[in-house]
């Protein structure tokens, strides 16, 4: 929990991301350089990481409102107009920060998986399926999957998000919902997808999340995209030049830091160990060049300017 005069506005904080009120209709939401991996917090930071969330994210969530894919929770990036104690706190939040709308959070994550790794990789090769939905038989791992399926997951603050079907997920928030969010986030990744290639990024899968926020005339709710949006920490990428199916890709993500964490022996369950220099120096580095190859800008201007190149 923050100190000082910030702690009064303070409402909560996840894995990476802490929370304070603004006002009655806006919410600052920080990011901060925590990292997680198997759904636990690591005890060691990585430097600049929450600026490359939020750039990245203030990146995505202006293109596909652009595109009108769907309406987002940002407001905008300027702390220092906002009333004390934040305006006070600017330069210690500037470039990590996003003022945003207010949201009911659907209780749901909501993954697209476009090539066959990580868990999914897993399940297909126990059951042949992921989340419930059959693949070919035959896949190799990291294959292109012939379309994009998407496959939802709980919530959990603490502990591990579990996998659930369609059906599940129709049981938390209604059919109708659970239709527009699917078709929602299948159209997200294949923009994400194209738009990250140009920069020899292949996208193998994402996560999103949403919530519902009060449309502007007050008549309905409205359906908005939240949180973070195609980061690092979000996705998997890999790199186009190196990309070869049959095996594990090299990433930017923090597929870097789960693979040390796997060659450790942990248990993944609290506390996480201590992450050594090479891993934090080599899990930054991948992270800015996930941030330069996508945005196409420099990532030491944007920590200059506060503003994507």
């Amino acid at each position: 929990m923050p100190a000082g005069e910030l702690a009064r506005s303070f409402l909560r904080s996840g894995k990476v991301r802490d929370l304070f009120a603004v006002d009655d209709d806006r919410l600052l939401l920080v990011a901060s350089d925590r990292i997680s991996a198997f759904d636990v917090v690591m005890p060691t930071e990585i430097p600049d990481k929450g600026r490359v969330l939020t750039g990245l994210s203030r990146f995505w969530f202006s293109e596909t409102e652009a595109a009108r894919l769907v309406s987002n929770h940002l407001l905008g990036t300027d702390v220092a107009g906002l009333p004390e104690p934040f305006a006070a706190a600017a330069a210690e939040l500037r470039g990590r920060s996003m003022i945003c709308r207010r949201a009911r959070v659907l209780p749901v994550e909501v993954i697209v998986r476009g090539h066959l790794a990580g868990s999914g990789w897993k399940e297909y090769r126990a059951t042949g399926s992921v989340c419930g939905l059959p693949l070919p038989p035959g896949l190799r791992e990291s294959e292109r999957l012939p379309r994009p399926i998407f496959t939802p997951s709980t919530k959990a603050e603490v502990g591990h998000d579990e996998n659930i079907d369609f059906d599940a997920m129709v049981g938390l928030i209604g059919s109708d919902l659970a239709e527009r969010i699917r078709t929602i986030a299948l159209a997200l990744y294949d923009f994400g997808a194209q738009r990250a290639q140009g920069g020899g990024i292949l996208l193998a899968d994402t996560k999103f999340e949403f919530g519902l926020a009060d449309s502007p005339d007050g008549e309905r709710d409205e359906l908005i995209l939240i949180d973070e949006v195609l980061t690092p920490d979000s996705s998997r990428f890999w790199d186009a030049a190196d990309f070869e199916p049959g095996r594990a890709q090299a990433s930017f993500d923090k597929q870097f830091v789960r693979d040390w964490l796997e060659s450790t022996g942990w248990d993944k369950n609290p506390p996480g160990p201590e992450l050594p220099p090479a891993v934090v120096d080599g899990t930054r580095a991948r992270y800015v060049e996930a941030f330069e190859r996508i945005t196409g800008g420099s990532f030491e201007r944007y920590l200059a300017e506060d503003a994507v190149a």
